[in-house]
Protein backbone atom coordinates (compact mmCIF):
# COMPACT_ATOMS: atom_id res chain seq x y z
CA UNK A 1 0.00 0.00 0.00
CA UNK A 2 1.19 3.47 -0.88
CA UNK A 3 0.31 6.67 0.94
CA UNK A 4 -0.19 9.99 -0.83
CA UNK A 5 3.30 11.07 0.22
CA UNK A 6 4.68 8.28 -2.03
CA UNK A 7 3.01 9.71 -5.16
CA UNK A 8 5.41 10.90 -7.88
CA UNK A 9 5.76 10.83 -11.64
CA UNK A 10 6.55 7.32 -12.94
CA UNK A 11 5.10 5.49 -9.91
CA UNK A 12 3.02 2.44 -10.85
CA UNK A 13 -0.24 2.10 -8.91
CA UNK A 14 -3.35 -0.07 -9.05
CA UNK A 15 -6.87 1.35 -9.46
CA UNK A 16 -9.83 -1.06 -9.45
CA UNK A 17 -7.51 -4.03 -10.06
CA UNK A 18 -5.88 -2.44 -13.14
CA UNK A 19 -2.25 -1.23 -13.42
CA UNK A 20 -1.66 2.49 -14.01
CA UNK A 21 1.42 4.70 -14.21
CA UNK A 22 1.45 8.30 -12.96
CA UNK A 23 2.40 10.60 -15.85
CA UNK A 24 1.75 13.98 -14.15
CA UNK A 25 1.52 14.90 -10.50
CA UNK A 26 0.45 18.14 -8.78
CA UNK A 27 0.00 19.08 -5.15
CA UNK A 28 -2.34 21.85 -3.97
CA UNK A 29 -2.82 23.10 -0.41
CA UNK A 30 -5.80 25.42 -0.21
CA UNK A 31 -6.02 28.01 2.56
CA UNK A 32 -8.65 25.92 4.32
CA UNK A 33 -9.17 22.19 4.26
CA UNK A 34 -7.02 19.24 3.31
CA UNK A 35 -4.27 19.08 0.73
CA UNK A 36 -5.27 17.73 -2.68
CA UNK A 37 -3.02 15.46 -4.73
CA UNK A 38 -4.00 15.37 -8.41
CA UNK A 39 -2.51 12.74 -10.70
CA UNK A 40 -2.88 12.08 -14.40
CA UNK A 41 -2.56 8.32 -14.78
CA UNK A 42 -2.10 6.15 -17.86
CA UNK A 43 -3.46 2.61 -18.09
CA UNK A 44 -0.47 0.32 -18.64
CA UNK A 45 -2.35 -2.11 -20.91
CA UNK A 46 -4.56 -0.03 -23.20
CA UNK A 47 -2.94 3.42 -22.80
CA UNK A 48 -6.12 5.23 -21.69
CA UNK A 49 -5.55 8.25 -19.44
CA UNK A 50 -7.61 9.76 -16.65
CA UNK A 51 -7.26 12.21 -13.78
CA UNK A 52 -7.39 10.87 -10.23
CA UNK A 53 -7.56 13.01 -7.08
CA UNK A 54 -6.39 11.89 -3.64
CA UNK A 55 -6.62 13.35 -0.12
CA UNK A 56 -4.09 13.01 2.70
CA UNK A 57 -5.92 10.05 4.31
CA UNK A 58 -6.27 7.98 1.12
CA UNK A 59 -4.37 4.75 0.59
CA UNK A 60 -3.29 3.65 -2.86
CA UNK A 61 -2.96 0.01 -3.91
CA UNK A 62 0.37 -1.29 -5.12
CA UNK A 63 0.14 -3.41 -8.29
CA UNK A 64 1.45 -6.97 -8.45
CA UNK A 65 4.20 -6.29 -11.00
CA UNK A 66 7.07 -8.60 -11.86
CA UNK A 67 9.87 -8.10 -14.36
CA UNK A 68 11.30 -11.00 -16.34
CA UNK A 69 14.29 -10.86 -18.66
CA UNK A 70 13.68 -12.72 -21.92
CA UNK A 71 15.38 -13.05 -25.29
CA UNK A 72 13.66 -12.69 -28.66
CA UNK A 73 13.64 -16.06 -30.46
CA UNK A 74 11.60 -15.83 -33.65
CA UNK A 75 8.52 -14.48 -35.41
CA UNK A 76 5.61 -16.81 -36.18
CA UNK A 77 3.11 -14.89 -38.34
CA UNK A 78 1.70 -12.06 -36.19
CA UNK A 79 3.16 -13.58 -33.02
CA UNK A 80 6.61 -12.88 -31.64
CA UNK A 81 8.13 -15.61 -29.48
CA UNK A 82 10.38 -14.77 -26.52
CA UNK A 83 12.17 -17.23 -24.25
CA UNK A 84 13.15 -16.75 -20.61
CA UNK A 85 16.13 -18.24 -18.76
CA UNK A 86 14.11 -21.37 -17.91
CA UNK A 87 13.35 -21.98 -21.64
CA UNK A 88 9.67 -21.12 -21.23
CA UNK A 89 8.17 -19.49 -24.32
CA UNK A 90 6.14 -16.29 -24.26
CA UNK A 91 4.04 -15.38 -27.34
CA UNK A 92 3.27 -11.69 -27.85
CA UNK A 93 1.11 -10.29 -30.63
CA UNK A 94 2.30 -7.66 -33.09
CA UNK A 95 -0.42 -5.26 -31.89
CA UNK A 96 0.91 -5.55 -28.32
CA UNK A 97 4.47 -4.70 -29.41
CA UNK A 98 3.50 -1.89 -31.81
CA UNK A 99 6.44 -0.28 -33.64
CA UNK A 100 8.87 -2.01 -31.27
CA UNK A 101 8.45 -5.20 -33.33
CA UNK A 102 10.40 -3.58 -36.18
CA UNK A 103 13.49 -3.18 -34.02
CA UNK A 104 13.71 -6.74 -32.70
CA UNK A 105 16.90 -8.64 -33.48
CA UNK A 106 17.39 -12.36 -32.92
CA UNK A 107 18.64 -13.15 -29.38
CA UNK A 108 17.97 -9.54 -28.25
CA UNK A 109 17.53 -9.35 -24.47
CA UNK A 110 14.35 -7.53 -23.42
CA UNK A 111 12.55 -6.91 -20.12
CA UNK A 112 8.90 -7.99 -19.99
CA UNK A 113 6.73 -6.46 -17.26
CA UNK A 114 3.89 -8.66 -15.96
CA UNK A 115 0.80 -7.68 -13.95
CA UNK A 116 -0.85 -10.69 -12.31
CA UNK A 117 1.10 -12.96 -14.71
CA UNK A 118 -0.16 -11.09 -17.81
CA UNK A 119 2.39 -9.15 -19.93
CA UNK A 120 1.74 -5.40 -19.91
CA UNK A 121 4.96 -3.87 -21.28
CA UNK A 122 8.17 -4.75 -23.11
CA UNK A 123 11.33 -2.69 -22.68
CA UNK A 124 13.95 -2.96 -25.42
CA UNK A 125 17.60 -1.91 -25.16
CA UNK A 126 17.98 1.84 -25.71
CA UNK A 127 19.83 1.43 -29.02
CA UNK A 128 19.71 -1.24 -31.69
CA UNK A 129 21.67 -1.62 -34.92
CA UNK A 130 19.68 -2.18 -38.12
CA UNK A 131 20.52 -2.24 -41.84
CA UNK A 132 18.96 0.22 -44.28
CA UNK A 133 17.07 -1.84 -46.87
CA UNK A 134 16.27 1.06 -49.19
CA UNK A 135 16.85 4.79 -49.43
CA UNK A 136 17.28 7.21 -52.29
CA UNK A 137 20.78 8.56 -52.91
CA UNK A 138 21.51 11.96 -51.38
CA UNK A 139 21.71 14.96 -53.70
CA UNK A 140 25.23 16.33 -54.16
CA UNK A 141 25.73 19.90 -53.14
CA UNK A 142 22.88 19.89 -50.67
CA UNK A 143 25.03 20.64 -47.64
CA UNK A 144 22.57 22.43 -45.40
CA UNK A 145 22.69 21.09 -41.87
CA UNK A 146 20.18 18.53 -40.64
CA UNK A 147 18.78 17.71 -44.07
CA UNK A 148 16.98 14.35 -43.83
CA UNK A 149 15.57 11.86 -46.32
CA UNK A 150 13.27 8.83 -45.91
CA UNK A 151 14.73 5.35 -45.49
CA UNK A 152 13.23 1.91 -44.98
CA UNK A 153 14.50 -0.93 -42.78
CA UNK A 154 14.23 -4.58 -43.84
CA UNK A 155 11.37 -4.96 -41.34
CA UNK A 156 9.34 -2.34 -43.24
CA UNK A 157 9.77 0.50 -40.72
CA UNK A 158 10.31 3.92 -42.29
CA UNK A 159 12.36 6.67 -40.68
CA UNK A 160 14.26 9.85 -41.55
CA UNK A 161 18.05 9.61 -41.95
CA UNK A 162 20.76 12.13 -42.96
CA UNK A 163 21.64 12.52 -46.66
CA UNK A 164 24.95 10.63 -46.35
CA UNK A 165 23.22 7.34 -45.39
CA UNK A 166 22.94 4.85 -48.27
CA UNK A 167 21.24 1.51 -48.88
CA UNK A 168 23.15 -1.23 -47.03
CA UNK A 169 24.53 1.05 -44.31
CA UNK A 170 24.08 -0.08 -40.72
CA UNK A 171 22.66 2.57 -38.42
CA UNK A 172 22.07 2.89 -34.70
CA UNK A 173 18.39 3.48 -33.90
CA UNK A 174 16.96 4.89 -30.65
CA UNK A 175 14.19 2.45 -29.60
CA UNK A 176 12.52 5.01 -27.31
CA UNK A 177 11.80 7.42 -30.17
CA UNK A 178 12.24 5.29 -33.31
CA UNK A 179 14.66 7.86 -34.75
CA UNK A 180 18.11 7.68 -36.28
CA UNK A 181 20.95 8.06 -33.75
CA UNK A 182 24.23 7.31 -35.55
CA UNK A 183 25.85 5.47 -38.47
CA UNK A 184 27.72 2.35 -37.37
CA UNK A 185 29.22 1.27 -40.68
CA UNK A 186 28.84 2.08 -44.33
CA UNK A 187 28.61 -0.22 -47.29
Amino acid sequence: MFTVSDLRKGLKIEIDGQPFEITEFTFMKPGKGQAIYTCRVKHMVNGATMVKTYRQVDRIDEPNLTMKECSFSYQNGDHYVFMDDHFEELNLEATFLGDRRHWLVEDMRVNVLFHNNQPVDVTLPTFVEKEIAHTDPGARGNTATNVMKPAKLSSGYELQVPLFINTGDIIKLDTRTGKYADRVSKK
